[in-house]
């Protein structure tokens, strides 16, 4: 039976997975001890199930009172506006206002008072919080679609629904070729991630400006971080690993800027087994929101590459947005619900990882992690390793 199953227990804040003689323990941050215990009455966790039943229109209505700009009107119009006012100044019918409003009404991003309408604090957020505007075209231009193909994608683990763009074994592979909305919204995801930390990460990587450093960014997308690098230190030496057509789109992107010729190429498909690295030694393998788009069996293969390309004193940076170490529950809920999207459109088989299986892919490539430094950018960690 233990072979067979798993036995969950909670207790205290951690939680015991049992499968076969192999025990995990997983504890819980304070910030998702809410994690380990029901929050819920009998009817808000009624009204809740609700919600999961039509969270897909929730998310279109709410969308849409973005797209039309309704919460906008409302936000600068404190006072509050009759129906006939908002129809007066949006382009669309009575009849399509009122139902954006009235789901408005039940969704909680607008209340009506004395024939009024007003913004509430939810809707606030969804047109003045960045990241939420961000996530939202990320889910509808890229995820919509193909989450219809989740269950597939589960029993298959392949990305079923990235047939919604193209024929292509992983989402990477289509890049370039994506729809132009689909394109933009995805690099738009990606950068918006990733950009933050950069600042904070620089002076990690490179301790001193002047250091000849060789550095190995692997999967460099489109050179946003070699281009800071070679900004930052004037002695630096990037090698960027990736895809012919992501390389491509690197160099187009690179192209004329500043250091600029202290950046390299080295076309590589990772997930081709008999692929290897490059042979020379680097100071520096950066992975940057990357093995997250990796199975972990993937991730111990690519480590253990990488470390063919170091020298005793050289480090791996792995920088990824663990759910486990951030420090408000909310970013813990963005990044577990954007495993599906690795697992429907990426490649069908990663995810956004607990630190803990990091480590653990780490230490099975023959690597050790010196330390981790969170509270990077947009809550990301540092996972620095050695040899």
């Amino acid at each position: 039976a233990f072979e067979d199953k798993a036995y969950r227990y909670g207790i205290n804040g951690l939680t015991f997975i049992n499968i076969g003689i192999n025990i995990v323990v997983m504890k819980l941050p304070d910030s998702l001890k809410i994690y380990s215990k029901e929050q819920n009455s009998a009817a808000q966790a009624q009204r809740h199930a609700q919600e999961i039943a039509f969270a897909p229109v929730v998310f279109q209505i709410s969308r849409l009172m973005v797209k039309y700009g309704i919460l906008n009107l409302l936000y600068q119009n404190p006072d509050g506006l009759t129906l006939s006012q908002i129809v007066e100044k949006i382009k669309l019918s009575e009849y399509a206002i009122k139902v954006l409003l009235e789901a408005s009404l039940s969704i909680g991003t607008v209340i009506v008072e004395n024939d009024k309408f007003f913004i509430t604090k939810t809707g606030w957020f969804l047109i003045n919080d960045k990241i939420v505007g961000v996530n939202m075209n990320f889910n509808h231009y890229v995820n919509y679609n193909g989450l219809y193909y989740l269950d597939e994608a589960l029993q298959n683990g392949k990305p079923e629904g990235l047939k919604v763009f193209g024929d292509w074994k992983t989402i990477y592979e289509g890049l370039s070729s994506l729809p132009q909305e689909a394109q933009k919204y995805w690099f738009d995801f990606d950068h918006f991630y990733s950009d933050g930390a950069f600042n904070e990460a620089l002076g990690i990587v490179f301790p001193t400006k002047e250091d000849k450093i060789t550095l190995l960014d692997v999967g460099g997308n489109t050179g946003r971080w070699a281009l800071r690098c070679v900004d930052y230190n004037k002695n630096a030496e990037v090698t960027i690993l990736d895809l012919p057509t992501q390389l491509e789109m690197m160099k187009n992107n690179i192209k004329g800027k500043n250091g600029a010729d202290r950046i390299h190429a080295y076309p590589m498909n990772l997930l081709d087994s008999n692929a290897v690295f490059p042979d020379e030694k680097f100071d520096v393998i950066w992975m940057s929101q990357f093995l997250d788009c990796f199975s972990e069996n993937e991730i111990i293969e690519i480590c253990s590459k990488a470390k063919k390309s170091m020298k005793e004193n050289s480090r791996i940076y792995i920088m990824e947005t663990f759910w486990d170490r951030q420090r408000y529950e909310t970013a813990a809920y963005c990044l577990t619900l954007t495993s599906p999207y690795f697992t429907a459109m990426a490649n069908g088989n990663s995810k956004m990882y607990h630190s803990g299986d990091m480590e653990k892919c780490v230490s099975k490539a023959g690597l050790s992690v010196e330390k981790i430094i969170d509270g990077i950018g947009m809550g990301h960690s540092l996972m620095i390793c050695k040899l």
